[in-house]
């Protein structure tokens, strides 16, 4: 398993499946072509691309280089890179036939063609730490979650960091772990109450 800083971007949720067995790091779906209406994943594309980068990993046929173009072209900051895979002819396992131009996409290279493809596009494991101990637990523990002020804490704390308001707490959990650990997240959301006590 390898660490990786930026963000990943993939088509779908097998795609993220096969990835998650080697990577790790943060990994967005993008549903298909539902990322062409979807403003909440679009704007945390953005934020990703601005705090750590992105990489595009789309599958190597036509709708896989449309939704790469779409996103190149809808993220004015920050950095992309793209990964390409190979055109490997054949059918992933769980499918009854091949893909429409037959070509295998993520979820079915194999693992070894994978990481070969992130070492071409030049990039490497991270050498930086462990991964922060934010949990979902974590959000309750601190009232950003299951509480009666939670979402009302939760949209603010967004507004603070700069991320899009409508965020599951799966997402938010990521995007807090590559800010801060539990302790300055604990910091940051007694500020807040701080502030809110204040008014």
């Amino acid at each position: 398993m390898i660490k990786i800083d930026q963000a990943i971007i993939v088509e779908g949720k097998y795609d993220k499946i096969k990835l998650d067995s080697v990577i790790d790091g943060i990994i967005l779906v993008t549903n298909g072509f539902r990322i062409f209406h979807d403003k909440e994943k679009l704007g945390l594309i953005r934020y990703y691309a601005k705090k750590t980068g992105i990489i595009i990993l789309t599958d190597s046929d036509s709708a896989g280089r449309k939704i790469r173009g779409y996103i190149k072209g809808a993220v004015p900051e920050g950095k992309v890179m793209n990964v390409y895979i190979p055109d490997i002819f054949g059918k992933e396992k769980r499918k009854e036939k091949p893909s429409a131009e037959g070509k295998l996409g993520v979820e079915g290279i194999d693992t070894k063609v994978l990481l070969e493809a992130f070492r071409k596009a030049g990039i490497t494991a991270s050498s930086g730490g462990k991964r922060s101990d934010i949990t979902k637990q974590t959000l309750f523990e601190l009232g950003l979650s299951g509480g009666k002020c939670s979402s009302e804490l939760r949209v603010k704390l967004q507004k603070k960091l700069g991320l899009p308001s409508l965020m599951s707490a799966s997402a938010l959990v990521d995007v807090l772990c590559t800010m801060t650990d539990s302790a300055g997240l604990e910091q940051m959301v007694k500020e807040l109450k701080e502030e809110n006590d204040a008014i």
